[in-house]
């Protein structure tokens, strides 16, 4: 697909893109073709599948190979395409990364596995083994909440200098710590920085990072695109603009709610209201409630964004 010097660093608008299900083991085929083209008229960067957003650790290897192999024909050399490989085993995660090679994917993207305690020096250990062992560019996902492990910035820096490892989504939401990442691998010049949460968006770019993988792009692509083009020009005002309308736009989707699935249930029904995708999730979650699904439908409707009266089912 892409080369590994289009990818180096990688900047921009990353989408981390839901994955459509018909059921609990079976793509939405008509919803992975219909939302790549809506992600990609919005003018963004790269793709991002089997991240967090897209359920990828909750899917089954069938499933997760399928997409892999569907999305990278789809998009062909339009934009680059991140794959998720992040695994509890090591040798699972080798496997998709390969899988995810043979595909023509630009690269693959591994958080620290989420069952076992790991000491940092075992994760620079598990870091090499990704970077000798992947024919892809390796890209870090720091998500400390949700894997219980946090990728030091020290470990990030020796991370830095090894050949093949190109970068870090870092969604932990704590700018200190993004700001001493940035720190201290800003020699690296093709050493990536992504934001993984949108509403910190504008501070991360104004800080140095080079761009940011935003969920609510599934809905609204074109939003945070708009962002990065005003960082580039300088035009500072514009950007502090579209990233409080950023805000407001992904309130009612990324709203805090009781420490379950809520923003991806709610992110899967506006999808489907939008004809784009069924709103199954891998499970074993809920559907929307009935007050949700009202809410999301006046929301979508003030916003533009329901095109159709009827969702995908």
């Amino acid at each position: 697909m892409n080369s590994d010097t289009q990818l180096r660093p990688l900047k921009g608008i990353i989408v981390p893109m839901v994955t459509p299900l018909a059921s609990l083991d079976a793509l939405d085929p008509a919803g992975v073709e219909a939302l790549v083209e809506h992600i990609i008229a919005g003018g963004v960067h790269a793709l991002f599948i089997l991240g967090t957003t897209g359920e990828g650790p909750a899917l089954s290897y069938a499933v997760r190979r399928e997409l892999i192999q569907r999305v990278c024909r789809q998009v062909g050399t339009r934009i680059p395409v991140l794959v998720g490989i992040t695994d509890t085993a090591y040798i699972e995660s080798l496997r998709l990364a390969e899988h995810a090679a043979h595909c023509g994917a630009s690269a693959v993207v591994a958080a620290p596995p989420y069952y076992f305690p790991i000491s940092q020096s075992d994760l620079l250990r598990l870091i090499e083994g990704w970077a000798t062992e992947s024919a892809l560019p390796v890209y870090l996902y720091n998500q400390p909440e949700l894997t219980k492990v946090n990728f030091d910035p020290a470990t990030v820096q020796i991370a830095s200098e090894i050949p093949n490892i190109s970068g870090l989504k870092d969604s932990s939401g704590d700018m200190a710590y993004l700001k001493q990442v940035l720190a201290l691998v800003q020699a690296k010049q093709e050493f990536s920085v992504l934001v993984g949460q949108e509403h910190l968006l504008a501070e991360a770019l104004i800080g140095g990072a080079h761009g940011g993988v935003a969920g609510g792009a599934n809905i609204f692509p074109s939003v945070p695109v708009e962002l990065y083009q005003a960082f580039l020009k300088g035009e500072y005002h514009e950007v502090e603009r579209i990233q409080t309308l950023l805000v407001s736009l992904g309130l009612p989707i990324f709203r805090p709610v009781e420490g379950d699935s809520g923003h991806l249930r709610r992110m899967k029904h506006a999808l489907s209201r939008m004809n784009l995708c069924r709103e199954l999730l891998a499970g074993p979650y809920s559907e929307v409630s009935a007050r949700e699904a009202g809410t999301i439908e006046t929301y979508l409707k003030d916003q533009g964004f329901l095109k159709n009266s009827e969702p995908m089912l």
